[in-house]
Parts: structure tokens; C-alpha cells; sequence
């Protein structure tokens, strides 16, 4: 790897927070707790985090608690949900985490137990425990997936791979914050067609692997 990889994030996140990323405004809408970081990490599969945002702020005002999403029923939960992809499938897998939640008493916070509820796979999970848990997981979505090819840290073709060599090669100390900041980035700078390399900090290192040669947002 060219540049060590805490410097490379430091270069993204100040990047991608220079230019409003999206993710950052969706930190704010979910208030950091374990269960609204589930919601929303649940709901935005699919979804750009400006809709996700919205559709929770929305959700938020009018059920805060498992219990209380659970009394709005499924018609009422589509309804607040619309703008969401795929959003009847995740009112109907809402309310029954709802409903597993408030038999467990609140949200799991292992692999193991997360799995165990509708919808939730490993991605979120994993963003789960590192964002409500603290815990040293990564989860790895088109944007990390697309970045860290690009960039030549990995060379992998499904996700899954992606994370188990990231996770075999970055410090420990890293793995927590390299969702958020991979995406901030793919949001903003490291877009999926047309990146806009000639304004990207690691223009000098990235192996633009992927990249057509004749884009123009990509010359520098």
C-alpha cells in the first residue's frame, strides 16, 4: 500500500466532510443509539442516504421505540417508509426486529445475534456493532467494495471477500471508521461512473483501477 492507510482516510474524511457527504447528515438523523443505527442501516439498503434520512427523521417523530413502531401496524409503517427502496418488504421486516427486540430487550450486539433478525445481513451487522457497539467490524458495501479495488489495496470480486482481506490487512484501529469514510468519499469524490480524480487527494497514489482512460472528470 503506497500511502498508510490512516493518512489515506484522514485525506477522505476531510474530503468528503469539506463537501457535505450525505452519510454524515444521516449520523446526526439517527442519534447514535443502537436502535436507530439498526433502523437506519436497515432501511438504507438500496437507498441513497439523503431518501434514508428523510424516511427516518420522518419514521422518528412518529415512533421512537420498538413498541411504538410495532402499534403503527403495516399499512401506516409502508406509508412512512415510501421513498425507501423495497419499502414494504422492510416495514414487514421492521416490525417483526420490532417485535424480536422487545422480547430480547433491546438490540444484540454480536454477529450471531443481529443475523437472527428479518433483513439484517452481515453488512449491516457488522456497521451495526461498529457504530453502536464500538467494536472492530467492517461492513462492506458498493462503496467500499468499489473503492478499495480501485484504489489497489484489493483485488477481490464479491463483497464478502473484499472484508476478509481488508480485515486481514488494515490495523485493527482502522477497521471501525473505514465504512463511514470510504462512503463519505464514494459520495462524494470516488464516485461510481465518473470520479472526479482531478479534485481527489489521492490522485498521486490511487492505481485508478476500473477507471476509463477517456473520462474527463478523471484527468489530472
Amino acid at each position: 500500500m503506497q500511502m498508510q492507510i490512516g493518512r489515506m482516510l484522514e485525506l477522505m474524511h476531510r474530503e468528503a466532510v469539506k463537501r457535505h457527504a450525505p452519510v454524515f447528515r444521516a449520523e446526526t438523523a439517527t442519534k447514535q443509539t443502537p436502535f436507530t443505527i439498526l433502523v437506519f442501516t436497515m432501511l438504507s439498503a438500496r437507498t441513497k442516504d439523503e431518501a434514508t434520512t428523510k424516511t427516518v427523521t420522518r419514521l422518528f417523530v412518529r415512533a421512537k421505540t420498538p413498541k411504538q413502531i410495532v402499534s403503527l401496524g403495516q399499512r401506516k409503517l409502508e406509508k412512512l417508509l415510501y421513498g425507501v427502496g423495497f419499502y414494504r418488504v422492510k416495514a414487514r421486516h421492521l416490525i417483526a426486529i420490532c417485535r424480536m427486540l422487545e422480547e430480547q430487550d433491546g438490540v444484540p450486539d454480536t454477529l450471531e445475534g443481529l443475523l437472527q433478525l428479518p433483513g439484517v445481513g452481515r453488512k449491516t451487522a457488522n456497521i451495526v456493532l461498529a457504530r453502536a457497539f464500538g467494536k472492530n467490524t467492517l461492513g462492506v458495501d458498493v462503496h467500499v467494495h468499489r473503492i478499495s479495488n480501485r484504489l489497489g489495496i484489493v483485488r477481490t470480486k464479491r463483497p464478502e471477500d473484499t472484508e476478509r482481506s481488508l480485515v486481514n490487512s488494515i490495523p485493527k484501529r482502522y477497521i471501525r471508521s473505514l465504512n463511514r469514510d470510504f462512503v463519505a468519499f464514494g459520495q462524494t469524490v470516488c464516485l461510481p461512473r465518473k470520479p472526479s480524480c482531478n479534485i481527489c487527494p489521492l490522485n498521486q497514489t490511487c492505481r485508478r483501477i476500473g477507471v476509463k482512460e477517456n473520462c474527463q472528470e478523471c484527468r489530472y
